[in-house]
């Protein structure tokens, strides 16, 4: 697996970058050479962050995002949460994407006991109007209802979106394109 590292608000050190590296490594038995993983490294009012993305070829993508103090530790639980992920959906990822040959499946070791899978079953669905709005009443609307999302059919360009809220406490829009 190859990585590719960057920086944002930061500059990415020969000791990071091959920290990075030697984390990353423990992932190549899962998948194919030609696999790029990125890092890209942040740091933002003293909080250094990771973000680790590996894209598939059959278009799955596997991600982990996260931020601490010490940015060693930031990256030690990003390749903590990715062999989680990796593990947990090794079943419906071989199940879906056997065919294709960018994982190592036999690589994967099966959940442990205790550790169960969660099924993705769809409990309830729910149907409701759409009315025209401007992103920021979606904003208003889904703060109202107390959701993290909230989906509307935009005035502007009449198309449906999707307003939700980031981690850092600011809004983000979601312009679906078919």
């Amino acid at each position: 697996m190859k990585v590719i590292v960057s920086g944002r608000n930061i500059d990415v050190t020969d000791a990071i970058r091959t920290q990075i590296e030697t984390k990353l490594e423990r992932f190549d038995k899962f998948f194919r050479s030609d696999i790029e993983a990125y890092a890209t490294v942040g740091s933002i009012k003293g909080t250094g962050s990771i973000e680790i993305t590996i894209p598939l070829k059959n278009g799955a993508i596997i991600r982990a995002e996260e931020k601490d103090n010490d940015l060693y530790a930031a990256l030690d639980m990003a390749v903590d949460k990715l062999s989680k992920q990796i593990k947990k959906h090794k079943t419906k990822l071989e199940k879906q994407y056997r065919s294709h040959d960018t994982i190592k499946f036999e690589a994967i070791p099966n959940l442990g006991a205790g550790e169960a899978e969660d099924s993705h079953e769809i409990v309830k669905t729910k149907s409701f109007p759409v009315k025209p709005m401007a992103p920021e009443e979606a904003v208003l609307q889904m703060e109202l209802l107390g959701h993290n999302f909230f989906v509307f059919l935009n005035g502007e360009t009449d198309e449906v979106n999707v307003v939700y809220a980031r981690k850092d406490g600011k809004f983000g829009l979601i312009e679906p394109q078919v």
